[in-house]
């Protein structure tokens, strides 16, 4: 075969070997993209669901709630957190009881909630970190629970002691856990649609006041 022969055949395989690449490439960016719009879509359509289907949670989908929330980012790593699952639906009835704002949860099948555990939190100034952790992990759930086609409500107990002894109450939590709140989950019963929450009036750049 004539160098010249080689040559050619060589760099026509060096060719269709760039463009398969870049095929690859420029599928993976439009991947990539893909998901970044699922991801996206999928905070935007989060919203507060209050009514919810007589069909229970499956197992499986309690413990990715439980895993989305566990990925949540936490100061120094501490993960002061504990989550309480609450199925049986005495406990269910009386945890709406205890929140004049979880009434939804007596219709419910799966409420989580989220407490804070102060034998891991900080010391000093850094103490009250815990709330944060806690909200990023409580945030995690509500955008699984949305990704996962069920619907969920965040009502607040902290840092309202009557609601925070009235929860530790019903689930006779020791006083090293203190409840954040209460997450009501269930298939949603019918369709809400999420508010749209974009204020311009609301961002500044770089200085308080500039555009």
């Amino acid at each position: 075969m004539k160098t010249s022969t080689i040559l050619n055949v060589t760099l026509a395989i060096a060719l269709v070997f760039l463009c398969y690449k870049l095929a690859v490439t420029e599928g993976e960016k439009a991947q990539k993209q893909e998901i970044s719009e699922v991801v996206l879509n999928n905070i935007l359509e989060r919203t507060s669901i209050r009514s919810y289907q007589d069909q229970s949670v499956e197992e499986e989908k309690i413990e990715k709630l439980l895993r989305a929330g566990m990925a949540a980012p936490t100061a120094k790593n501490k993960q002061p957190w504990h989550f309480i699952v609450v199925t049986e639906k005495d406990l269910l009835q009386k945890l709406a009881e205890a929140n004049p704002h979880a009434a939804m949860a007596a219709k419910a099948p799966l409420a989580i909630v989220v407490c804070g555990d102060m034998t891991k939190a900080l010391d000093g100034d850094a103490h009250e970190f815990w709330v944060q952790d806690c909200s990023a992990a409580s945030e995690n759930i509500l955008l699984a629970a949305t990704g996962m086609g069920l619907g969920a409500v965040w009502t607040g107990a902290y840092p309202s002691e009557e609601r925070c002894a009235a929860v530790s109450e019903v689930l006779g939590l020791p006083e090293t856990l203190i409840p954040l709140n209460t997450i009501v989950i269930g298939y949603p019963d019918g369709e809400v649609t999420p508010k749209d929450k974009w204020q311009e009036s609301n961002i500044s750049y770089n200085m308080y006041n500039e555009e």
